[in-house]
């Protein structure tokens, strides 16, 4: 089981119920060292003092807060807890909003609320009234040295906080040279929007998502076995350029969304289609 990252409760009007942060998100990722060519050796992330160059202990590590150019405050990890104790410890919900009324893009990182001891019937309930009604929780919580925007959501038997990115975070669409809503100035006719809400349709299923897995780092290990297979592992290739896209051209919208139609109803009846009994001898 993952630690603890942080202790404290979630507060909703009068009412606190103590909970643990857990990390809702478990990355499995491949994880490549800095390696000196010439004699394949490790290179490390050194801590430097940026004046002398040397190497700094990590128990004389301080944060300091830049007031002037050259000029710091000293701040400890306590006395960042002490400026603002209930901040620091609390999920504060400020309000309750539609759960489909938050943009997926304001979604950044989930982790899970565990209750802790006897405080089961409080977050039972909140978490029932948050299914029921159909509504989120709008909430500020303090972790480490930032307060942060979350949503917290009813997932099966747990409470999740998802981080939320504030607004200012994100670029807005009028940023962009995107098409406008006209289809018609862009030549779109309604067979052509019929045919391609077919094939949307031909390829709908239910969120599986345990089916979905990472090609590409499945494709990076068999590399690497390969390499270590034929001993290789010391040899740097060179891949072959990439292929040139073929951009679509809107002559061949209507036949390219025709074909992939057909393409995936075929294979979508073979998927469905019943097994043949077999003969007895």
């Amino acid at each position: 089981m993952s630690r603890v990252i942080w202790k404290g409760s979630i507060s909703f009007g009068l009412v606190n119920v103590p909970v643990s942060l857990y990390s809702g998100e478990q990355r499995d990722e491949i994880h490549f060292h800095q390696l000196d060519k010439r004699n394949l050796s490790p290179i490390g992330y050194r801590r430097v003092n940026k004046n002398t160059g040397e190497e700094v202990p990590r128990d004389e590590i301080v944060k300091g807060y830049e007031y002037e150019k050259g000029d710091y405050v000293l701040v400890s990890d306590d006395e960042l807890k002490q400026a603002n104790p209930e901040a620091t410890q609390t999920v504060e919900i400020i309000d309750f909003v539609d759960g489909d009324g938050i943009p997926l893009m304001y979604f950044d990182k989930p982790y899970y609320l565990e209750p802790q001891k006897r405080a089961e019937k409080g977050y039972i309930l909140l978490r029932e009234t948050l299914r029921r009604t159909g509504k989120v929780g709008i909430a500020r919580v303090v972790l480490r040295t930032r307060q942060y925007l979350a949503a917290l959501v009813p997932v099966e038997n747990a409470l999740v906080l998802e981080m939320l990115r504030y607004d200012y975070e994100l670029r807005k669409p009028d940023e962009f040279n995107l098409p406008a809503e006209d289809m018609e100035a862009y030549g779109i006719s309604d067979r052509e929007i019929k045919m391609a809400e077919r094939l949307v349709g031909g390829m709908a299923s239910e969120w599986q998502p345990e089916k979905y897995h990472d090609d590409f780092r499945e494709d990076v290990l068999r590399l690497i076995d390969e390499k270590v297979r034929t001993g290789k592992t010391h040899e740097i290739g060179v891949g072959p350029p990439p292929p040139e896209r073929r951009r679509a051209e809107v002559v061949d919208l209507m036949s390219l969304l025709k074909k992939s139609v057909e393409e995936t109803e075929k294979e979508r009846g073979k998927k469905t289609a019943p097994k043949r009994p077999r003969k007895r001898a």
